[in-house]
């Protein structure tokens, strides 16, 4: 099943997953849960066999579809995903997704003794454990050549244009794009900074003679100094997400589109005098075919939790570590309750000071 937001590379595992068990000597017989825990709630299947899988890999999405349900919301949709799972009578169930998905697939082998293999899976390259996440280089790929498209128009006009990019908690997706993008500013949530600080470099860039900038921002990054939205509120330790904000079914916040953005082209205009536009990127990050990086990255994880299910190596998580895929326990790397604080892989500062040769 595949869970969470949708990924270039999961059609990918989905493959290496299914081939790999219909080569087993043993008999494996797949099948695919529709839309996530959705699926295994409601008993919504689909068979899969490696001549429907064959042809995938290149495209994006998921062929299972995907949802952002929280079976443990209520006591009662865990105890029908049980059901269903023994009804089914199942050997195991290989969960691809993020944070949220892999808690539940930790959860249900903890309390229930389902027989779950995790494998990591978003864009934000932000789950603890692994070096990267299939998906990450697909969304930066498609970042960098739309920047490189809104250049032309910004160049042309001596504009700044500030770019918004996916990234709650990190900032991966916005670093690797406005380094591979020759970024002028890269703004991310590891780093709190004054919107003086980009107005600055921007000014900075004009006086080596420069007649446009691109700033690249995280949707969460952390930027004093703008008009304060809604859903953020100041703290001792600088800006934070309110408590009142709309958040999905895991307690993540949803995060407007292009606010972030806004808000930095509005004061970066006022402060420079420079001809500001915003865009955010927003989905277009998750879309299009899957990289060859991911569709191997993504291949490997199949065939790992495949071989996991094989070696009967329950309530794990496949990763990358190096370059080599490992099979590990989800305890340790998951958190044990919801009502723990989320812990997130985060840009090293050994990046940050990377980028900042550029800038600042």
């Amino acid at each position: 099943m595949t869970g969470g937001g949708d990924a270039p590379g999961l059609n990918a595992v989905i493959r290496g997953t299914v081939i790999r068990l219909e080569r087993e000597k043993k008999g494996y017989t797949a099948i695919g849960l529709v839309d996530g825990w959705a699926g295994l709630r409601d008993n919504v299947t689909v068979p899969l066999d490696p001549h429907k899988v064959d042809s995938i890999l290149h495209e994006g999405g998921t062929i299972l579809g995907t949802s952002r349900t929280n079976l443990y919301k209520k006591p009662e949709d865990v105890a029908a995903a049980v059901q269903v799972y023994k009804k089914l009578e199942l050997d195991a169930l290989v969960a691809i997704g993020g944070d949220d998905t892999l808690e539940i697939a930790h959860y249900l082998h903890r309390d229930h003794g389902i027989n779950t293999i995790g494998v990591p899976k978003t864009i934000d390259n932000d789950v603890m454990g692994t070096d990267f996440t299939f998906g990450f280089w697909s969304s930066v790929e498609q970042a960098t050549r739309a920047i490189d498209d809104l250049r032309v128009t910004t160049m042309s006009h001596h504009r700044v244009m500030v770019i918004e990019c996916m990234g709650r908690h990190a900032g991966w997706i916005t670093a690797y794009t406005g380094l591979a993008s020759e970024a002028d500013y890269i703004a991310v949530p590891e780093k709190p900074v004054h919107i003086n600080e980009i107005a600055k470099e921007v000014q900075h860039h004009r006086s080596l003679g420069k007649l446009h900038s691109i700033v690249v921002v995280a949707e969460g990054a952390s930027i004093s100094g703008i008009d304060v939205r809604p859903h953020v509120v100041k703290t001792k330790e600088g800006w934070a997400l309110s408590q009142k904000v709309e958040r999905d079914s895991f307690g993540n916040a949803v995060m407007r589109p292009g606010e972030v953005a806004e808000a930095v082209a509005s004061e970066l205009e006022a402060l420079t005098g420079f001809e500001t536009r915003a865009i955010a990127l927003g989905h277009l990050q998750r879309g299009g075919s899957p990289c060859a990086y991911d569709r191997i990255l993504g291949t490997r994880f199949g065939i790992a939790a495949a071989e996991a299910i094989i070696e009967k190596k329950f309530g794990h998580m496949v990763l990358l570590r190096g370059l080599n895929v490992e099979t590990e326990s989800m305890r340790g790397m998951i958190r044990e309750t919801q009502a723990e604080k989320k812990r997130y892989k985060l840009l090293p500062d050994s990046f940050l000071k990377l980028a900042e040769v550029f800038y600042g």
